[in-house]
């Protein structure tokens, strides 16, 4: 028997929480969100990017499956190395947005307006600069704007952020991100909505939950948080609904807020494989074994630590670092890390059971414990 060990949902916010304006990601901040995935919970990139923008940032990560939320809530998709483009909707929220695009070319008749295409980019009414929307643009008239229902809008003019309450007297939820713009999604559709589906269907009760963000656009999943976190560099009114403040995205703020989360123990100086072997062994709720699979050759395609919970194997975490790695290299950073497993009679070598499945690669499972 076999499943997943339910216990966290992590969100975090990419650009200003873990990337920089310069579209840099720390080491540091890498580091730890790998431990924090070993660690077992579930981490989730929530962030007001479309899909076409945050699936380059996952794949960067190392994130090849779990959730993403992008387009401040409007999409949720499963990450699934399988899928065509690496992914599968769960869920879109769509809406009609014709009332917000007309009503903000009366207020403001040289804005720019555009429509997102999920998984490809926009069509807007003026080609927006580059890197101001990710994926690719479209010219298209108005009335093509309008045509169909819309995942979200994006609103860019000087000084935009003063029709906030006009537009939203459309229905619509207008997020301001700056005063120059704005993100329109349907009726109460926010990071929060869509986290707070993915929470029931995780079965991961509200308490366990992890936000840390930096701007406007995560007021809503902050406050929805069981512990929200705000970034130290965040404006007053975003610091002001979270739980706690951690530090700037300078100081590597997002680093600090996820080590919270790992178990007591010191990981300094090991590899980042050994460290998240050590995490995942001390923070797995039973006995544990490690499962691996290859590709086509040596290297492995995946690792997990199992756990034993109510006599029955459970997924606890995977083992991010070990892509690309061998089982003897995984058995040494065993080692590094100060972990005892199954041994042939003589000790020489690693007892690795082979298992074939009905589907998919053959396995194989080491007994893995502290000493």
């Amino acid at each position: 028997m076999s499943g997943v060990v339910r216990g966290m949902l992590v969100a975090l916010d990419v650009d200003g929480t873990i990337m920089s304006s310069d579209g840099t990601i720390a080491a540091t901040v890498h580091r730890s969100i790998a431990l924090a995935r070993a660690a077992g919970p579930q981490i989730v990139l929530a962030t007001g990017r479309s899909l076409a923008g945050v699936l380059p940032v996952a794949d960067r990560l190392g994130l090849t499956d779990g959730y993403v939320v992008c387009s401040n809530g409007a999409m949720t998709v499963r990450l699934d190395v399988e899928a065509p483009g690496g992914y599968r909707f769960v869920r879109t929220e769509l809406f009609d947005a014709t009332a917000v695009i007309r009503r903000v070319l009366e207020l403001e008749p040289a804005a720019r307006v555009a429509v997102e295409e999920p998984g490809w980019g926009w069509r807007v009414n003026e080609p927006f600069a580059p890197g101001q929307v990710n994926g690719e643009q479209k010219t298209a008239s108005v009335a093509d704007l309008c045509s169909s229902p819309a995942t979200r809008v994006a609103v860019a003019a000087p000084g935009v952020a003063r029709q906030l309450d006009l537009l939203r007297e459309t229905g619509a939820t207008v997020t301001r991100a700056g005063s120059s713009w704005l993100d329109v999604t349907g009726p109460g559709v926010t990071k929060a909505s869509a986290l707070e589906v993915l929470r029931e269907k995780l079965d991961i009760s509200p308490g366990a939950t992890v936000a840390v963000g930096d701007s406007e656009n995560d007021l809503e999943a902050l406050a929805w948080a069981g512990r929200g976190i705000s970034m130290g560099h965040a404006p007053p009114v975003v610091q002001g609904v979270a739980d706690e403040v951690t530090g700037t995205i300078d100081e590597h703020g997002v680093a600090t807020a996820l080590d919270s989360l790992l178990p007591p123990i010191d990981t300094t100086g090991l590899s980042d494989l050994a460290a998240q072997l050590a995490v995942a062994v001390e923070s797995a709720p039973g006995v544990t074994k490690l499962r691996v699979w290859h590709g086509p050759g040596a290297d492995l395609v995946g690792a997990e630590v199992h756990t034993a919970v109510a006599r029955a194997w459970l997924r606890h975490a995977p083992i991010p670092g070990a892509m690309g790695v061998t089982m003897l290299a995984l058995t040494d950073a065993a080692d590094q890390a100060g972990l005892a497993y199954s041994t042939t009679d003589l000790g020489l070598r690693a007892r690795w059971t082979r298992t074939e499945p009905e589907n998919g690669p053959a396995l194989f499972e080491l007994p893995i414990w502290p000493r």
